[in-house]
């Protein structure tokens, strides 16, 4: 090992002890009951980890690691002694002193990736200590139960479930797991848009939810928050903030097919661009002045009951999979001319399967490039309209008055734009 290699192990060591040290040092304030340990401790703390790796492999033996860890765990039990009988309850600074000594020894191994990876997440966790409290708080019990349950049909359920196309040839499409990966975005979005609410408030965490939720999938945004949208009395300010995050989604839903294509197909993404890129300025302008209509609204007025309702995703899932038969029926039955019904079919659950099939295609070049092109945007019209017909069905009456507008606006410019550049 050179000198060059020793002072990058050793450095990183330093480096990762000295970001946790300021964080503890800076949560003190002007307190005057101190840490154990601040922003020399912890660098010490590293060093005296990456040197514990250095004697280990000197020795060709890891007794001298453990040996290490155990003397300055001993030091760092002494010390949570000593702060507890002066009265101070919790062990946050001695769990950080140690996970930043096994930091220093991953360093020395030349792990920097999941040293590194520890030290941020370490230090996230304790600056942000009074917003998580304050976010457990103000869960209550359905709350919990709302995590189990989405627990249990991602972690559980999901991967029990076979990985392999069923059904005869050639519309073997439907798999099952593939199938209940959706059950769980339609789960997860509305997951993800409550917990963002409960700790960023309900402006932030709307919109955030939105533009989140689209790149994974737009409908399962719009259903989400059509269906809390029913829950609660709707004022215009509310409701600006409600199409505010739909429209973000779907603005989100076009940017993430037209990068999907320019990765896989250039050429084909080349006469995509122009109409893709008009409907989201459209979508985002409207975003923009939704979200200002729904300023002046406070965030308590804002109602949110438990995010999880399983019927409706799996209600959701069951459309996807008939949609995947037809779309393959279509494409193996009607030659080039499916690709404008599979194309309208796929929209109508959506784009991600649709996309890459074109793509690939195009790239091949078994499907034509204009023809691929406006496959793609017959389908991703298809799926905006359904999102504004899941609007119009599901979601509030000032809802639905709101979302309109954008919706025949993004359409029609999608396919007005197309007709003329594709």
């Amino acid at each position: 090992m050179d000198e060059l290699d020793l002072a990058l192990r050793f450095g990183s060591a330093l480096a990762i002890g000295l970001l946790v040290g300021m964080q503890r040092e800076h949560s003190q304030g002007g307190r005057k009951q101190r840490l154990f340990a601040g922003v020399r401790t912890f660098p010490l703390l590293a060093l005296v980890g990456a040197t514990g790796g250095l004697l280990s492999e000197l020795s060709a033996s890891p007794w001298s690691l453990v040996a290490v860890m155990v003397a300055m765990g001993a030091l760092i039990v002494q010390a949570y002694a000593v702060h507890t009988r002066g009265g101070r309850v919790g062990a946050t600074t001695e769990v950080a002193a140690f996970l930043t000594l096994l930091s220093g020894a991953l360093c020395y191994y030349g792990l920097y990736g999941l040293a590194a990876a520890l030290a941020v997440a370490m230090t996230t966790l304790l600056t942000l200590k009074v917003e998580m409290h304050g976010f457990v708080q103000r869960l209550a019990r359905e709350d919990l139960f709302a995590v189990l349950k989405f627990a249990v049909i991602t972690a559980v359920i999901l991967p029990v479930l076979p990985n392999r196309d069923l059904g005869p040839e050639p519309l073997n499409v439907l798999n099952p797991q593939r199938i209940w990966l959706m059950v769980v975005f339609i789960s997860g979005i509305g997951f993800l848009g409550y917990v963002l609410i409960k700790a960023l408030g309900a402006r932030v965490g709307l919109i955030l939810s939105g533009l989140l939720g689209g790149l994974v999938s737009s409908t399962a945004v719009t259903a989400s928050l059509a269906q809390r949208s029913r829950t609660q009395s709707l004022d215009s300010g509310t409701a600006g903030l409600y199409s505010a995050a739909i429209a973000v989604s779907w603005t989100t839903m076009f940017l993430r097919v037209l990068l999907v294509v320019l990765v896989i197909a250039p050429a084909l993404a080349r006469l995509l661009w122009i109409p893709f890129l008009a409907a989201t300025l459209v979508g985002l302008a409207y975003g923009a002045l939704a979200l200002r209509r729904g300023a002046g609204t406070p965030a308590q007025e804002i109602a949110h009951s438990n995010p999880f309702e399983l019927m409706p995703a799996l209600q959701f899932g069951l459309l996807y999979a008939l949609i995947l038969v037809v779309a393959r029926a279509a494409q193996v039955y009607l030659g080039d001319a499916g690709v404008y019904l599979s194309s309208a079919a796929a929209g109508l659950v959506d784009l991600n399967a649709i996309s890459l099939s074109l793509a690939e295609m195009s790239a091949a070049g078994s499907v034509g490039t204009t023809l691929a092109a406006q496959g793609l945007v017959l389908a991703a019209i298809t799926n905006t309209l359904v999102k504004g017909g899941i609007v119009l069905s599901a979601g509030a009456p000032g809802l639905r008055r709101a979302l309109w507008p954008v919706l025949a606006l993004m359409v029609l410019v999608a396919g007005g734009v197309a007709a003329v550049t594709i």
